[in-house]
């Protein structure tokens, strides 16, 4: 069943398993490196896409994921959860953090676990999408499906 996907999205897949989330990793056949392209791509709102963004915040990577409709206020989410400051990780300290590319990072899956922030944004919806792993793969779940998936901390991030 998996043997079409990407080997980072089989990875992802294997822990969606793990954690008992059924939504299956669709391919696309465009690249969906961004909310809006994912959004037009699967013809759901823009803020139903579950954004996986990496940043750097007291020497660790911390994976932020906001609803597609949102930006990060850094200044103000470093203040919510009490850190220094929340700074935009390199292409290269995401790929070290999360094994994926920028464009493409699950909210799983990653070599280590990372501390992760989960956009209260995103409980409006029903079904929401992340990235599978690369620019191309996405998959469905809910909001309480990607808090338990990532052990997330529910924050306010614009």
């Amino acid at each position: 069943m998996t043997e079409h996907l990407p080997a980072r999205s089989r990875l992802v897949h294997d822990r969606l398993r793990e954690a008992g989330i059924a939504g299956d990793i669709v391919v696309l056949p465009d690249a969906a490196s961004t909310a809006v392209l994912a959004a037009a791509a699967l013809g759901v709102e823009v803020g139903a896409i579950a954004n996986s963004l990496v940043f750097v915040s007291d020497g660790a990577p911390l994976l932020v994921m906001t609803s597609g409709a949102h930006r990060v206020d850094t200044a103000a989410l470093a203040e919510r959860l009490g850190r220094g400051t929340i700074a935009r990780a390199t292409p290269d300290q995401v790929r070290e953090a999360t094994g994926h590319a920028i464009g493409g990072v699950a909210p799983t899956g990653h070599p280590q676990p990372i501390t992760t922030v989960v956009d209260e944004a995103l409980a409006a919806f029903d079904e929401i999408w992340a990235a599978g792993g690369t620019p191309h793969t996405v998959f469905p779940l809910t909001y309480d499906e990607l808090i338990a998936l990532t052990g997330g901390t529910v924050a306010k991030v614009d």
